[in-house]
């Protein structure tokens, strides 16, 4: 069991799993997923491997809850994917306990929009589900930003899903425009829900900084909310100030859109529409709290543009833009969908800098903020993970 922000959730399931031997719930502030990956199933291991069928059977039908938002259940699914990497199956599939603000992750298996008041008794419901739930397969991304290197030690405040790989090589396979700093610094992570740029993600952000600084403001999903509407007007979604900034203008002017489409090696330059201030690559049908941005689209529509029917396990990212606050209004009620743009197996963003001194970026909820060169070009890139992620579908019982 692996315990997100909340102070109520640990004691509860410590209670409810009382009865049981050994230590089975984790505050994830305390004992990271990592270390539990590392040390935790690695004792299960090590017992198995000298005899003890126990140990075995445990770590071979073992299952994880997460309670937390999208970002920390990002987080926990991240850690036991290194488990195929050192070929240490089976990969044990994770259940939701739902506490952040959107939670679309948990949305989309079946686990709820929120975890209800009556809290021990949703908590032996959703035991009892992730128990018996059944075990769908989840596409996940991996993302790199490539940023140059500029002399002085830039600051980047990294979300705790995103790591720095230092110094790296770039390779320009043809789709670079701009510059090419020499020296290039990296860092990664992964996303199971979606990944954005602009707009959107510069409203996550003041929300993200001033939860941090005032965390009583912050206090539920409700207030989360009312917090986020605020950010929307303050960050010049509904006006847009008629001034030179070039912060409040398309993101045309500064990125460059690059995708590869299913069982295909070259790279399809794709335009950026001049109206779009945030662009998201999404996994699920989920997004913004419930909403579906990319709609249920016809089959002569889907025709007509190339496209497929959408699933969180088909290998394809969803691309669309988001324009001005009216229209982003209006997607989000589902009157009108968002402006779609592609289906991509892989994609890559140039961001060419100029005037723009940042760019705000998140995925699965964890945003940041990301320098940019004046000279050099940042480049991101997204590219399927070749093994999936396991989720307990929380709609079987």
């Amino acid at each position: 069991m692996n315990c997100g922000r909340s102070v109520d959730v640990e004691p509860l399931f410590r209670e409810l799993l009382a009865q049981e031997d050994g230590e089975q719930v984790f505050d994830i502030t305390v004992v990271k997923p990592s270390a539990f990956v590392e040390y935790g199933l690695g004792c299960l291991e090590q017992l198995a491997d000298s005899g003890d069928h126990s140990a075995r059977s445990v770590r071979n039908n073992l299952r994880v809850m997460v309670a937390g938002g999208d970002g920390t259940v990002g987080w926990v699914l991240g850690c036991l994917g290194e488990l195929y990497v050192q070929n240490r199956g089976p990969v044990p599939p994770v259940a939701v306990i739902p506490l952040g603000t959107g939670n679309d992750l948990s949305r989309s298996f079946g686990w709820g929009a929120s975890f209800p008041f009556s809290w021990k008794a949703a908590a032996k419901r959703s035991l009892y589900k992730a128990i018996l739930g059944t075990v769908s397969c989840l596409d996940s991304w991996h993302i790199v930003v490539s940023m140059p290197e500029e002399g002085e030690e830039q600051e980047l405040d990294l979300p705790h899903s995103l790591r720095h790989l230092g110094e790296c090589t770039f390779y320009d396979d043809g789709t670079a425009e701009g510059e090419l700093s020499e020296t290039v610094c990296c860092f990664d992570g992964v996303f199971y829900n979606y990944f954005s740029i602009g707009m959107d993600a510069q409203v996550a952000y003041g929300f993200h900084q001033l939860r941090d600084e005032k965390p009583f403001l912050a206090s539920g999903p409700l207030s989360n909310k009312l917090i986020y509407a605020g950010y929307t007007c303050k960050q010049g979604w509904f006006f847009t100030q008629c001034i030179s900034d070039p912060e409040l203008r398309g993101l045309t002017n500064i990125i460059r859109l690059s995708i590869k489409k299913m069982d295909s090696s070259e790279w399809e330059h794709i335009p950026v529409p001049s109206s779009v201030r945030a662009i998201v690559a999404l996994n699920l049908h989920n997004y913004a709290s419930g909403r579906n941005p990319w709609g249920n689209l016809k089959p002569e529509y889907l025709e007509k543009k190339g496209f497929v029917e959408a699933q969180s396990d088909d290998g394809l990212l969803e691309i669309f833009g988001l324009k001005q606050g009216w229209h982003a209004s209006l997607v989000m009620v589902e009157l009108i969908s968002a402006k779609h743009i592609a289906q991509a197996a892989a994609i890559r963003l140039e961001i060419k800098g100029g005037q723009w001194r940042d760019a705000y970026m998140q995925m699965d909820g964890e945003p940041w903020k990301q320098p940019l060169s004046t000279e050099y070009s940042t480049f991101v890139d997204i590219k399927r993970v070749p093994y999936p992620s396991m989720i307990i579908s929380g709609a079987d019982r």
